[in-house]
């Protein structure tokens, strides 16, 4: 008996087709992917359309030993899924043979991150620029620049926290600031020695450059004020300066966003002997089992720890 397969995956492409209103990338996707499980079934004496689970079973781990993410393999599983749920309703199967199969793991991806000297680089790069444009024309968006950037890495708050900040926090004369994060929850996180002066500077600057304007408008309500809608800096605009300033540090502008210098707060507190809970208070996790992402890096630090000072170890370099 000939094996049917090929006009079976073509009849269920016509399906999604013509029912479902599938768009042609979706369709073009569905066609490679069980395209390739046919071949493969082909391989092991098979159709895909008779294929039993075990056959199935094999493909996944084939994908997985070829190379393929997790989220490759689910897309390709999910193919076949649908493909059998086809036939089973056209009658040509009684069973569907992955309702047993798990689909991959995907492994929780650990967050980027730079390395304290690239956070040096880059707040060092921010400070020195700050210093040379005195009296320059941009003087106030040099030293709003350290400012954003001495606040971020010192508080590790979500950059929508940080472009949002009241322009109250100027007249704070503690060493804490109140954040108000998602939810509305506030929390109360520590500033840096370096922070402050950077704060202080730049508040000084906007409050010269608001009296010199003299347009009759009201005082903006937010420390880093802007034309846009909000009123505030646009976290997009902090997004590109951010690059920017990369650019000019001699960091690799792809590893840098806002969102990496939080990352980078919280991986340098917990390799440094930061308490866990702590970290996720001042991060603003309302579940640790989001912080706790960040243990990667105590796991590089117990790694090289063990490597390089475990007698075992040390011999077994020697011998290498």
């Amino acid at each position: 008996m000939s094996d049917l397969s090929a006009a079976h995956v073509e009849a269920f492409l016509e399906m999604m087709s013509a029912e479902r209103g599938a768009a042609v990338n979706t369709l073009q996707s569905y066609e490679r992917d069980l395209e390739d499980a046919l071949s493969h079934m082909r391989g092991r004496g098979t159709g895909l359309t008779s294929a039993a689970t075990d056959d199935l079973r094999h493909y996944l781990a084939h994908l997985a030993g070829q190379g393929f993410k997790p989220s490759s393999q689910a897309r390709r599983l999910s193919a076949l899924r649908q493909f059998y749920k086809f036939l089973y309703a056209e009658g040509l199967r009684t069973d569907d043979p992955t309702g047993i199969l798990d689909a991959p793991k995907k492994g929780r991806s650990l967050p980027k991150t730079l390395s304290i000297d690239d956070v040096s680089r880059l707040i060092g790069r921010a400070e020195t620029e700050a210093e040379a444009t005195a009296g320059g024309p941009e003087r106030l968006s040099k030293l709003r620049m350290h400012a954003l950037m001495e606040l971020l890495y010192a508080t590790g708050m979500r950059v929508s926290e940080l472009v949002s900040l009241p322009a109250s926090v100027l007249a704070q004369n503690g060493r804490f600031l109140v954040v108000r994060g998602k939810g509305n929850k506030e929390r109360l996180v520590p500033l840096s020695q370096a922070a402050i002066r950077a704060m202080r500077l730049y508040g000084a600057a906007l409050e010269e450059e608001t009296a010199k304007a003299d347009r009759g408008e009201r005082e903006s309500p937010w420390l880093f004020p802007s034309t846009a809608k909000a009123g505030f800096l646009p976290r997009q605009v902090f997004a590109r300066d951010l690059k920017s300033l990369a650019a000019r540090a001699g960091i690799r502008v792809a590893t840098i966003s806002p969102h990496v210098l939080r990352h980078a707060f919280a991986s340098h507190l917990l390799a440094n002997g930061a308490d866990l809970r702590a970290v996720q208070e001042l991060l603003g996790h309302s579940d640790i089992s989001t912080t706790q992402i960040y243990t990667h890096v105590l796991e590089e630090r117990l790694h090289d720890l063990v490597q390089n000072h475990h007698p075992l170890a040390k011999q077994a370099k020697k011998q290498d």
